[in-house]
């Protein structure tokens, strides 16, 4: 009898040691998660998503956008905070104020356009709709080949007084916006282990999205000092 005893009481403390261990192990990938992204219990954030490029609708979002939504919608449930879709008619948010998201290219959201020129000045954006976008970061040239290559450029920054982080996710497609999207939900432990609380700027390339969708990321450039540095601007010409 007092061997069944003892038995049942080690199982117990063996059973609440591993209870114990999980719970710490939970809590503290919450707090690493919430740290990286800048989320907290009850918190907002924000999403500002690209209008739909061919869609008469002004409200009208690409499914594929709507698919990176769900993928950032997935990080604010697990940091315990509380989304929001921002309207670009709404008061204009601060930079710092609260976590912000920003999917999609410059030229149908106004949000990454004010981003890349104000923090990422040495992004060089080229193209117009119904073309796929061109980036330029540092000399080297990303282009487009829809269905086969597509780049994406994933991006944490702060405003100039610090404050809340914002993402930037300026695909050349909406598919490379969901995958982004995916990349940062996937990594996000990795990412705060390499650059901590500083900002950083990646360039991802997705390949055979025809085939597979927003799934195959196979290059990743860091090229956040370059991203950075602004563009030299052209000389004028000396006066005669």
């Amino acid at each position: 009898m007092w061997d069944l005893t003892i038995n049942l009481l080690a199982s117990a403390i063996a059973g609440a040691a591993v209870w114990l261990t999980q719970y710490a192990l939970r809590r503290r990938r919450l707090h690493r998660m919430r740290t990286f992204f800048g989320l907290a219990a009850e918190a907002p954030c924000v999403f500002f998503v690209s209008r739909h490029a061919s869609s008469p609708h002004p409200n009208s979002v690409h499914r594929a956008d709507m698919g990176a939504l769900l993928e950032l919608a997935v990080i604010a449930r697990d940091c315990g905070s509380r989304p929001q879709i921002a309207s670009f008619e709404d008061r204009p948010l601060g930079l710092g104020e609260l976590t912000e998201f920003s999917v999609g290219g410059p030229t149908f959201n106004p949000r990454t356009e004010s981003h890349l020129r104000r923090m990422l000045p040495g992004v060089d954006v080229s193209g117009t709709s119904p073309r796929p976008l061109t980036f330029t970061i540092g000399g080297q040239v990303y282009e487009c080949k829809p269905g086969r290559v597509e780049y994406v450029l994933v991006a944490r920054v702060f405003g100039p007084n610090g404050g809340r982080p914002v993402f930037v996710l300026c695909g050349q497609t909406a598919l490379s916006n969901q995958a982004g999207a995916r990349h940062l939900r996937a990594e996000y432990a990795q990412l705060g282990k390499t650059y901590g609380d500083r900002p950083f700027s990646l360039m991802l390339r997705v390949v055979d999205t025809d085939a597979y969708g927003p799934a195959v990321v196979d290059q990743i450039t860091d090229v956040t000092a370059d991203a950075t540095t602004p563009l030299p601007q052209p000389q004028e010409p000396a006066a005669a």
